[in-house]
């Protein structure tokens, strides 16, 4: 299995200091949590989109082109591209060319965004929420899959045969899918034959018939639903023991909540923190022992072959969150990957 993290770059207020990171400080951390997974043996960083004072990724293309040049494996997206609200050949154009810069190591985790800011930011409805990204997606694949493009568009522009470029080095660049819990939206990636991350808002068996319909609608489709690839990720944190990880993670959780969300709570308690750290639950919080079951739970439920941690919530600091980077890597991965069997960590 394939491990990566991910992070959507939140400036979240510390409740005892009252301090907050500059977008500057932050965008320079995330770059050196980059550096750490890469050399760590980590496969994937995914970086968020949002167009708010809370969040220093509204342009995750340009950050991740800068970790291009200080990194060498680690493999690079968004996690994820708000794709209703783009322009799918500008976005194609930026992702060909990170693609060059990287080495060809470029991917797009598209998704419909749970956070909505950017509608009416770019001049968009919500009510066309949904057709917005069917066919922006679909747009975004004639464009990988093709040099020069014709496009009559509904929602988008009308493209009469023109050039596409520069071409990325990859042959085919990679698009994933990223869903939460829509039934329509697995069907759709199934129906397109594309790679699948789930974003676990809840423990893993609240995902497996989602899953097994996307891959049922893959092979109703024509498509090796077998060998399409599953993703999943959600909160992360690891410490030595359950314990020291929960007491720790839960204020800069509880802030998490109660700032960054898409609509934020007045208050986030220790009971409901706990009971979503217990197995089962959807958050991964606890000593390396217990996530690691957990990673395997998710595994047996949807079938997955990437995990993505996502890391550094609510002001976590830069130190506990580089640990647990570490402890990912060197401890949790190996262990799931002896697990799972040689073909897992092929």
């Amino acid at each position: 299995m394939d491990f990566g993290i991910f992070t959507f770059g939140e400036l979240s207020r510390n409740d005892t200091t009252g301090q907050v990171l500059s977008p500057q400080q932050r965008l320079a951390e995330i770059i050196q949590l980059a550096k750490l997974a890469d050399q760590a043996g980590l496969s994937f960083l995914g970086l968020g989109e949002h167009h708010r004072h809370d969040f220093a990724l509204s342009a995750p293309e340009m950050v991740l082109a800068a970790i291009a040049r200080e990194t060498t494996n680690l493999r690079l997206g968004t996690a994820v591209t708000v794709l209703s609200t783009q322009d799918p050949v500008r976005l194609f154009e930026q992702f060909a060319t990170l693609d060059l810069l990287s080495g060809g190591r470029a991917e797009i985790i598209a998704g419909r965004g749970a956070f909505i800011e950017s509608y009416p930011l770019f001049g968009y409805d919500t009510a066309d929420y949904d057709a917005l990204f069917d066919e922006k997606l679909r747009m975004l694949l004639e464009l990988r899959d093709n040099a020069s493009l014709t496009w009559r568009g509904t929602l988008t522009q009308t493209i009469p045969g023109m050039d596409i470029a520069p071409r990325p080095l990859q042959e085919k660049l990679p698009v994933w899918v990223g869903v939460g819990g829509t039934p329509a939206s697995f069907a759709r990636a199934g129906r397109l034959g594309l790679p699948l991350f789930v974003a676990l808002l809840s423990g893993p068996e609240r995902f497996r018939r989602l899953v097994e319909l996307y891959r049922h609608t893959a092979a109703e489709s024509g498509h090796d639903a077998a060998a399409l690839p599953v993703g999943a990720g959600g909160h992360f944190y690891v410490a030595p023991t359950s314990q020291q990880a929960r007491d720790t993670f839960y204020p800069y959780y509880r802030a998490y909540f109660e700032q960054n969300m898409p609509r934020p709570v007045d208050h986030f308690p220790r009971s409901t923190f706990d009971d979503w750290s217990e197995p089962g639950g959807g958050l991964l919080v606890g000593s390396t022992q217990q996530v690691v079951e957990k990673i395997l739970a998710i595994h047996e439920a949807l079938g997955t072959s990437r995990y993505m941690a996502q890391i550094g919530l609510g002001g976590l600091p830069f130190a506990e969150t580089a640990r647990s980077i570490e402890l990912l890597a060197t401890e949790i991965m190996p262990a799931v990957n002896r697990e799972l069997g040689p073909s897992a960590a092929a």
